[in-house]
Protein backbone atom coordinates (compact mmCIF):
# COMPACT_ATOMS: atom_id res chain seq x y z
CA UNK A 1 0.00 0.00 0.00
CA UNK A 2 1.54 3.30 -1.00
CA UNK A 3 1.67 6.22 1.39
CA UNK A 4 1.52 9.65 -0.15
CA UNK A 5 4.09 12.10 1.11
CA UNK A 6 6.56 9.42 2.24
CA UNK A 7 9.80 8.49 0.47
CA UNK A 8 9.73 5.13 -1.17
CA UNK A 9 12.00 2.59 0.49
CA UNK A 10 15.40 1.95 -1.06
CA UNK A 11 15.21 -1.23 -3.06
CA UNK A 12 17.62 -3.91 -1.93
CA UNK A 13 20.75 -4.49 -3.93
CA UNK A 14 20.47 -6.79 -6.77
CA UNK A 15 21.11 -10.35 -5.68
CA UNK A 16 24.35 -11.87 -6.85
CA UNK A 17 24.73 -15.62 -7.19
CA UNK A 18 26.48 -16.90 -4.08
CA UNK A 19 25.74 -13.72 -2.11
CA UNK A 20 22.06 -13.90 -0.95
CA UNK A 21 22.20 -10.60 0.88
CA UNK A 22 23.38 -8.46 -1.96
CA UNK A 23 26.65 -7.37 -3.53
CA UNK A 24 29.62 -7.72 -1.17
CA UNK A 25 31.64 -4.73 0.03
CA UNK A 26 34.74 -4.33 -2.09
CA UNK A 27 38.08 -4.21 -0.29
CA UNK A 28 40.63 -1.69 -1.57
CA UNK A 29 43.22 -3.24 -3.84
CA UNK A 30 46.65 -3.79 -2.21
CA UNK A 31 49.42 -1.45 -3.32
CA UNK A 32 51.63 -2.81 -6.08
CA UNK A 33 54.98 -4.23 -5.06
CA UNK A 34 57.72 -1.66 -5.07
CA UNK A 35 59.82 -1.48 -8.17
CA UNK A 36 63.59 -1.50 -7.98
CA UNK A 37 64.83 1.93 -7.12
CA UNK A 38 61.31 3.14 -6.13
CA UNK A 39 60.59 2.51 -2.40
CA UNK A 40 57.04 2.64 -1.03
CA UNK A 41 55.87 6.01 0.19
CA UNK A 42 57.19 6.84 3.66
CA UNK A 43 60.07 4.32 3.55
CA UNK A 44 63.74 4.95 3.02
CA UNK A 45 65.30 3.34 -0.03
CA UNK A 46 66.84 -0.07 0.71
CA UNK A 47 69.79 -1.61 -1.10
CA UNK A 48 68.69 -4.16 -3.66
CA UNK A 49 70.14 -7.65 -3.55
CA UNK A 50 69.62 -9.36 -6.87
CA UNK A 51 71.07 -12.74 -5.90
CA UNK A 52 69.31 -15.94 -4.89
CA UNK A 53 67.01 -15.63 -1.83
CA UNK A 54 68.99 -18.31 0.04
CA UNK A 55 72.23 -16.43 -0.37
CA UNK A 56 73.41 -13.71 1.95
CA UNK A 57 73.96 -10.31 0.42
CA UNK A 58 77.58 -9.16 0.33
CA UNK A 59 78.87 -7.03 3.17
CA UNK A 60 78.84 -3.34 2.40
CA UNK A 61 82.21 -2.01 1.26
CA UNK A 62 83.77 1.26 2.20
CA UNK A 63 83.78 3.79 -0.61
CA UNK A 64 87.03 3.96 -2.55
CA UNK A 65 89.19 6.95 -1.66
CA UNK A 66 89.28 9.68 -4.27
CA UNK A 67 92.14 9.46 -6.72
CA UNK A 68 94.79 12.00 -5.85
CA UNK A 69 96.29 13.61 -8.90
CA UNK A 70 100.05 14.24 -8.69
CA UNK A 71 100.93 17.88 -8.29
CA UNK A 72 102.00 19.62 -11.43
CA UNK A 73 105.62 20.72 -11.21
CA UNK A 74 105.97 24.28 -12.40
CA UNK A 75 109.35 25.21 -10.90
CA UNK A 76 111.58 22.85 -12.88
CA UNK A 77 112.56 20.92 -9.73
CA UNK A 78 114.10 17.49 -10.39
CA UNK A 79 114.25 14.95 -7.58
CA UNK A 80 117.83 13.74 -7.24
CA UNK A 81 118.83 10.23 -6.16
CA UNK A 82 120.55 10.04 -2.78
CA UNK A 83 124.31 10.32 -3.10
CA UNK A 84 126.31 7.34 -1.85
CA UNK A 85 130.00 7.33 -0.84
CA UNK A 86 132.33 7.13 -3.82
CA UNK A 87 133.78 3.63 -4.03
CA UNK A 88 137.30 2.75 -5.12
CA UNK A 89 137.30 2.39 -8.93
CA UNK A 90 138.01 -1.06 -10.34
CA UNK A 91 141.52 -1.31 -11.80
CA UNK A 92 141.52 -0.83 -15.56
CA UNK A 93 143.46 -3.13 -17.86
CA UNK A 94 144.16 -0.19 -20.18
CA UNK A 95 145.32 2.94 -18.34
CA UNK A 96 145.10 4.99 -21.53
CA UNK A 97 144.06 8.58 -21.25
CA UNK A 98 141.00 7.88 -23.35
CA UNK A 99 139.53 5.78 -20.55
CA UNK A 100 140.39 8.36 -17.90
CA UNK A 101 138.97 11.24 -19.93
CA UNK A 102 135.55 9.59 -20.16
CA UNK A 103 135.35 8.08 -16.68
CA UNK A 104 133.13 9.49 -13.93
CA UNK A 105 135.70 10.46 -11.29
CA UNK A 106 136.05 12.56 -8.17
CA UNK A 107 139.42 14.30 -7.83
CA UNK A 108 140.80 16.15 -4.79
CA UNK A 109 143.40 18.73 -5.88
CA UNK A 110 145.63 19.57 -2.91
CA UNK A 111 148.03 22.48 -2.69
CA UNK A 112 149.11 25.57 -0.74
CA UNK A 113 147.67 29.04 -1.24
CA UNK A 114 148.99 30.40 -4.52
CA UNK A 115 149.66 26.98 -6.11
CA UNK A 116 147.09 27.65 -8.83
CA UNK A 117 144.61 24.98 -7.65
CA UNK A 118 141.45 26.89 -8.57
CA UNK A 119 142.72 27.95 -12.00
CA UNK A 120 143.92 24.46 -12.93
CA UNK A 121 140.81 22.74 -11.54
CA UNK A 122 138.48 25.06 -13.46
CA UNK A 123 140.39 24.61 -16.72
CA UNK A 124 140.58 20.82 -16.28
CA UNK A 125 136.82 20.64 -15.70
CA UNK A 126 136.15 22.86 -18.75
CA UNK A 127 138.20 20.66 -21.10
CA UNK A 128 136.83 17.23 -20.18
CA UNK A 129 134.62 15.54 -22.82
CA UNK A 130 132.13 14.43 -20.14
CA UNK A 131 130.12 16.58 -17.69
CA UNK A 132 132.44 17.72 -14.90
CA UNK A 133 131.90 20.12 -12.00
CA UNK A 134 134.43 22.23 -10.12
CA UNK A 135 133.93 22.61 -6.37
CA UNK A 136 136.14 25.18 -4.63
CA UNK A 137 136.34 24.88 -0.86
CA UNK A 138 137.21 28.58 -0.53
CA UNK A 139 134.12 29.53 -2.52
CA UNK A 140 131.92 27.41 -0.26
CA UNK A 141 133.51 28.88 2.86
CA UNK A 142 132.75 32.37 1.57
CA UNK A 143 129.05 31.55 1.37
CA UNK A 144 129.06 32.67 4.99
CA UNK A 145 128.73 36.44 4.87
CA UNK A 146 127.93 37.76 8.34
CA UNK A 147 130.28 36.11 10.82
CA UNK A 148 132.73 34.83 8.22
CA UNK A 149 135.99 33.60 9.75
CA UNK A 150 138.54 35.60 7.74
CA UNK A 151 141.80 33.65 7.18
CA UNK A 152 143.73 36.91 7.52
CA UNK A 153 142.67 37.05 11.16
CA UNK A 154 144.47 33.78 11.91
CA UNK A 155 143.34 30.21 12.45
CA UNK A 156 141.09 29.58 15.47
CA UNK A 157 138.20 27.39 16.59
CA UNK A 158 135.73 29.58 14.69
CA UNK A 159 137.55 29.23 11.37
CA UNK A 160 138.10 25.52 12.00
CA UNK A 161 134.36 24.99 12.48
CA UNK A 162 133.56 26.82 9.24
CA UNK A 163 136.18 24.78 7.42
CA UNK A 164 134.63 21.48 8.62
CA UNK A 165 131.18 22.71 7.60
CA UNK A 166 132.41 23.70 4.13
CA UNK A 167 134.16 20.35 3.70
CA UNK A 168 130.96 18.43 4.54
CA UNK A 169 129.02 20.63 2.11
CA UNK A 170 131.55 19.96 -0.66
CA UNK A 171 131.44 16.23 0.05
CA UNK A 172 127.64 16.21 -0.16
CA UNK A 173 127.79 18.07 -3.48
CA UNK A 174 130.42 15.69 -4.88
CA UNK A 175 128.35 12.58 -4.06
CA UNK A 176 125.26 14.06 -5.67
CA UNK A 177 127.16 15.06 -8.80
CA UNK A 178 128.54 11.54 -9.18
CA UNK A 179 125.09 10.02 -8.51
CA UNK A 180 123.97 11.91 -11.62
CA UNK A 181 127.00 10.85 -13.71
CA UNK A 182 128.78 14.20 -13.37
CA UNK A 183 132.45 14.08 -12.45
CA UNK A 184 133.88 16.64 -10.05
CA UNK A 185 137.16 18.12 -8.91
CA UNK A 186 137.55 19.69 -5.45
CA UNK A 187 140.45 21.97 -4.52
CA UNK A 188 141.58 22.36 -0.92
CA UNK A 189 144.70 23.08 1.11
CA UNK A 190 145.01 19.77 2.99
CA UNK A 191 147.94 19.43 5.38
CA UNK A 192 149.81 16.10 5.55
CA UNK A 193 150.54 16.49 9.26
CA UNK A 194 146.79 16.39 10.09
CA UNK A 195 145.60 13.26 8.27
CA UNK A 196 142.58 12.68 10.49
CA UNK A 197 141.21 16.12 9.63
CA UNK A 198 142.54 16.41 6.08
CA UNK A 199 142.45 13.25 3.98
CA UNK A 200 140.52 11.36 6.65
CA UNK A 201 137.79 13.97 6.58
CA UNK A 202 137.51 13.88 2.80
CA UNK A 203 137.38 10.08 2.82
CA UNK A 204 134.51 10.20 5.32
CA UNK A 205 132.53 12.82 3.41
CA UNK A 206 133.14 11.67 -0.18
CA UNK A 207 134.35 8.07 -0.05
CA UNK A 208 137.45 5.95 -0.60
CA UNK A 209 137.15 6.35 -4.38
CA UNK A 210 138.26 9.99 -4.22
CA UNK A 211 141.53 10.47 -6.15
CA UNK A 212 143.90 12.92 -4.37
CA UNK A 213 146.55 14.76 -6.40
CA UNK A 214 149.03 17.28 -4.93
CA UNK A 215 149.89 20.51 -6.77
CA UNK A 216 153.12 21.85 -5.25
CA UNK A 217 155.22 24.49 -7.06
CA UNK A 218 158.29 26.13 -5.53
CA UNK A 219 158.05 28.71 -2.73
CA UNK A 220 159.06 31.65 -4.93
CA UNK A 221 156.23 30.86 -7.38
CA UNK A 222 153.69 30.60 -4.57
CA UNK A 223 154.80 33.95 -3.08
CA UNK A 224 154.57 35.63 -6.49
CA UNK A 225 151.05 34.32 -7.16
CA UNK A 226 149.88 35.20 -3.67
CA UNK A 227 151.08 38.81 -4.15
CA UNK A 228 148.78 39.10 -7.17
CA UNK A 229 145.73 38.21 -5.09
CA UNK A 230 143.31 40.64 -3.48
CA UNK A 231 140.76 40.57 -0.69
CA UNK A 232 140.73 37.88 1.98
CA UNK A 233 142.35 35.38 -0.43
CA UNK A 234 145.68 37.20 -0.07
CA UNK A 235 147.78 36.06 2.88
CA UNK A 236 150.96 37.44 4.40
CA UNK A 237 154.29 36.17 3.08
CA UNK A 238 155.02 34.59 6.45
CA UNK A 239 151.74 32.65 6.39
CA UNK A 240 152.31 31.51 2.81
CA UNK A 241 155.83 30.30 3.65
CA UNK A 242 154.54 28.42 6.71
CA UNK A 243 151.80 26.68 4.69
CA UNK A 244 154.22 25.80 1.90
CA UNK A 245 156.66 24.28 4.39
CA UNK A 246 153.94 22.07 5.84
CA UNK A 247 152.91 20.95 2.34
CA UNK A 248 156.41 19.56 1.76
CA UNK A 249 155.35 16.65 3.93
CA UNK A 250 153.44 15.21 0.95
CA UNK A 251 156.74 14.06 -0.57
CA UNK A 252 157.08 10.40 0.29
CA UNK A 253 153.34 10.01 0.96
CA UNK A 254 152.73 7.95 -2.17
CA UNK A 255 150.27 10.49 -3.62
CA UNK A 256 150.97 11.89 -7.12
CA UNK A 257 152.70 15.29 -6.91
CA UNK A 258 152.81 17.84 -9.74
CA UNK A 259 155.44 20.58 -9.61
CA UNK A 260 153.97 23.24 -11.87
CA UNK A 261 156.66 25.84 -11.24
CA UNK A 262 157.59 25.91 -14.94
CA UNK A 263 154.24 24.75 -16.40
CA UNK A 264 151.37 26.77 -17.73
CA UNK A 265 147.74 25.88 -17.06
CA UNK A 266 147.39 23.70 -20.18
CA UNK A 267 150.50 21.62 -19.42
CA UNK A 268 149.51 21.30 -15.75
CA UNK A 269 146.04 20.06 -16.72
CA UNK A 270 147.64 17.45 -19.00
CA UNK A 271 149.76 16.19 -16.12
CA UNK A 272 146.62 16.07 -13.99
CA UNK A 273 145.05 13.87 -16.67
CA UNK A 274 148.03 11.53 -16.44
CA UNK A 275 147.74 11.33 -12.66
CA UNK A 276 144.00 10.58 -12.84
CA UNK A 277 144.62 7.85 -15.44
CA UNK A 278 147.20 6.19 -13.19
CA UNK A 279 144.83 6.49 -10.25
CA UNK A 280 142.05 4.74 -12.15
CA UNK A 281 144.41 1.98 -13.30
CA UNK A 282 145.90 1.50 -9.83
CA UNK A 283 143.92 3.26 -7.08
CA UNK A 284 146.23 4.82 -4.47
CA UNK A 285 146.21 3.65 -0.89
CA UNK A 286 145.54 6.63 1.37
Amino acid sequence: MQHYGAQPPVPPSEPVPGYPYGRPHRQPAPPPPPQHGHPPPGQAPQPHWGGHPTQQPPAPQAPAPPVQKPPVETTGHIRLPPGAPVEVPAPSADPALGDAAHAAVAVLLIGPAGAGKTTVARYWADQRPVPTAHISLDDVREWVRSGFADPQAGWNDHSEAQYRLARRTCGFAARNFLANNISCIIDDAVFPDRPAIGLGGWKRHVGPGLLPVVLLPGLEIVLERNAARSGNRRLSDEEVARIHGRMAGWYGSGLPIIDNSQLDVVATAQMLNDAVARGLASPPSW
